[in-house]
Protein backbone atom coordinates (compact mmCIF):
# COMPACT_ATOMS: atom_id res chain seq x y z
CA UNK A 1 0.00 0.00 0.00
CA UNK A 2 1.31 3.32 -1.13
CA UNK A 3 1.38 5.66 1.85
CA UNK A 4 0.77 5.79 5.57
CA UNK A 5 -2.92 6.09 6.48
CA UNK A 6 -4.05 9.57 7.39
CA UNK A 7 -7.04 8.85 9.57
CA UNK A 8 -9.04 6.17 11.38
CA UNK A 9 -11.18 5.41 8.30
CA UNK A 10 -8.07 4.69 6.22
CA UNK A 11 -6.63 2.51 8.98
CA UNK A 12 -9.91 0.58 9.12
CA UNK A 13 -9.92 0.17 5.34
CA UNK A 14 -6.38 -1.22 5.42
CA UNK A 15 -7.20 -3.63 8.26
CA UNK A 16 -10.34 -4.84 6.46
CA UNK A 17 -8.36 -5.34 3.25
CA UNK A 18 -5.80 -7.37 5.18
CA UNK A 19 -8.49 -9.60 6.64
CA UNK A 20 -10.23 -10.03 3.28
CA UNK A 21 -6.98 -10.61 1.40
CA UNK A 22 -5.77 -13.28 3.80
CA UNK A 23 -8.98 -15.23 3.21
CA UNK A 24 -9.11 -14.73 -0.60
CA UNK A 25 -7.22 -17.76 -1.87
CA UNK A 26 -8.73 -17.37 -5.35
CA UNK A 27 -7.38 -13.87 -6.05
CA UNK A 28 -4.02 -14.59 -4.44
CA UNK A 29 -3.77 -17.89 -6.33
CA UNK A 30 -4.28 -16.11 -9.65
CA UNK A 31 -1.55 -13.64 -8.78
CA UNK A 32 -3.76 -10.62 -8.11
CA UNK A 33 -1.78 -8.00 -6.18
CA UNK A 34 -3.38 -5.54 -3.77
CA UNK A 35 -2.01 -2.09 -4.63
CA UNK A 36 -4.11 0.36 -2.65
CA UNK A 37 -7.18 0.57 -0.47
CA UNK A 38 -9.09 3.45 1.10
CA UNK A 39 -12.67 3.87 2.31
CA UNK A 40 -14.88 2.94 -0.65
CA UNK A 41 -11.94 2.44 -2.99
CA UNK A 42 -9.49 -0.31 -3.97
CA UNK A 43 -6.87 -0.94 -6.65
CA UNK A 44 -5.53 -4.37 -7.66
CA UNK A 45 -3.14 -5.51 -10.41
CA UNK A 46 -2.74 -8.74 -12.37
CA UNK A 47 -0.28 -9.82 -15.04
CA UNK A 48 -2.01 -12.13 -17.49
CA UNK A 49 -0.29 -15.45 -18.11
CA UNK A 50 -1.04 -18.33 -20.48
CA UNK A 51 -3.29 -20.05 -17.90
CA UNK A 52 -5.63 -17.07 -18.19
CA UNK A 53 -6.17 -17.27 -21.97
CA UNK A 54 -9.45 -18.03 -23.69
CA UNK A 55 -9.79 -19.85 -27.02
CA UNK A 56 -8.79 -16.67 -28.89
CA UNK A 57 -5.51 -16.32 -27.00
CA UNK A 58 -6.62 -13.24 -25.07
CA UNK A 59 -7.69 -12.73 -21.46
CA UNK A 60 -10.53 -15.05 -20.44
CA UNK A 61 -13.66 -13.12 -19.47
CA UNK A 62 -13.85 -15.01 -16.18
CA UNK A 63 -10.37 -13.81 -15.25
CA UNK A 64 -11.31 -10.19 -16.03
CA UNK A 65 -14.48 -10.60 -13.96
CA UNK A 66 -12.50 -12.11 -11.07
CA UNK A 67 -9.97 -9.25 -11.14
CA UNK A 68 -12.74 -6.62 -11.11
CA UNK A 69 -14.72 -8.53 -8.48
CA UNK A 70 -11.65 -8.64 -6.22
CA UNK A 71 -11.33 -4.86 -6.33
CA UNK A 72 -15.09 -4.53 -5.76
CA UNK A 73 -14.98 -6.79 -2.70
CA UNK A 74 -12.10 -4.84 -1.11
CA UNK A 75 -13.78 -1.48 -1.71
CA UNK A 76 -17.20 -2.69 -0.52
CA UNK A 77 -15.80 -4.14 2.72
CA UNK A 78 -13.49 -1.20 3.49
CA UNK A 79 -15.80 0.35 6.10
CA UNK A 80 -15.84 -2.73 8.39
CA UNK A 81 -19.33 -3.74 7.30
CA UNK A 82 -19.33 -7.31 5.96
CA UNK A 83 -20.62 -6.85 2.44
CA UNK A 84 -21.42 -9.33 -0.31
CA UNK A 85 -22.23 -9.00 -3.98
CA UNK A 86 -25.94 -8.77 -4.64
CA UNK A 87 -25.52 -8.42 -8.39
CA UNK A 88 -22.66 -7.72 -10.79
CA UNK A 89 -22.18 -7.20 -14.49
CA UNK A 90 -19.21 -6.59 -16.75
CA UNK A 91 -18.79 -5.07 -20.19
CA UNK A 92 -15.79 -6.34 -22.14
CA UNK A 93 -14.52 -3.49 -24.30
CA UNK A 94 -11.09 -4.47 -25.56
CA UNK A 95 -9.14 -7.75 -25.65
CA UNK A 96 -6.06 -8.00 -23.44
CA UNK A 97 -3.08 -10.04 -24.59
CA UNK A 98 -1.27 -12.57 -22.47
CA UNK A 99 1.63 -10.81 -20.74
CA UNK A 100 -0.39 -7.62 -20.23
CA UNK A 101 -0.45 -6.02 -16.79
CA UNK A 102 -4.00 -5.06 -15.87
CA UNK A 103 -5.17 -2.71 -13.14
CA UNK A 104 -8.68 -2.75 -11.68
CA UNK A 105 -9.78 0.33 -9.77
CA UNK A 106 -12.99 0.12 -7.75
CA UNK A 107 -14.88 3.21 -6.63
CA UNK A 108 -17.92 3.46 -4.39
CA UNK A 109 -20.65 5.40 -6.19
CA UNK A 110 -23.32 5.47 -3.51
CA UNK A 111 -24.40 3.89 -0.25
CA UNK A 112 -27.98 3.78 0.97
CA UNK A 113 -28.83 1.81 4.09
CA UNK A 114 -27.48 -1.70 3.54
CA UNK A 115 -27.05 -1.28 -0.23
CA UNK A 116 -24.21 0.13 -2.28
CA UNK A 117 -23.19 0.65 -5.88
CA UNK A 118 -19.56 0.27 -6.98
CA UNK A 119 -17.93 0.76 -10.36
CA UNK A 120 -14.69 -0.91 -11.39
CA UNK A 121 -12.61 0.06 -14.41
CA UNK A 122 -10.06 -2.43 -15.72
CA UNK A 123 -7.23 -0.85 -17.71
CA UNK A 124 -4.16 -2.17 -19.48
CA UNK A 125 -0.64 -0.78 -18.94
CA UNK A 126 -1.25 1.89 -21.61
CA UNK A 127 -4.28 3.12 -19.65
CA UNK A 128 -6.80 1.87 -22.20
CA UNK A 129 -10.06 0.56 -20.79
CA UNK A 130 -10.39 -3.21 -21.17
CA UNK A 131 -13.60 -3.69 -19.17
CA UNK A 132 -16.15 -1.85 -17.04
CA UNK A 133 -17.76 -3.66 -14.11
CA UNK A 134 -20.65 -2.59 -11.88
CA UNK A 135 -21.31 -4.31 -8.59
CA UNK A 136 -24.33 -3.94 -6.36
CA UNK A 137 -23.53 -4.74 -2.75
CA UNK A 138 -25.50 -5.63 0.35
CA UNK A 139 -24.19 -5.56 3.91
CA UNK A 140 -25.01 -8.43 6.24
CA UNK A 141 -24.90 -6.41 9.44
CA UNK A 142 -21.69 -8.06 10.69
CA UNK A 143 -18.26 -6.50 10.99
CA UNK A 144 -15.39 -7.61 8.75
CA UNK A 145 -13.05 -7.29 11.74
CA UNK A 146 -15.37 -9.06 14.21
CA UNK A 147 -13.41 -11.01 16.76
CA UNK A 148 -10.13 -9.20 16.10
CA UNK A 149 -8.26 -7.47 18.87
CA UNK A 150 -8.29 -3.84 18.03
Amino acid sequence: MASAPEDEAEITAMRCAGAMWTADACARGLGVVLVEVAPGRAVVDLVLDERMANGHGTAHGGVLFTLADSAFALAANSRDRRTVAHEASIHFLKPAAIGTKLRAEATERTLSGRSGVFDVTVRDAAGEVVAEFRGLARTTGDAVLAGEDG
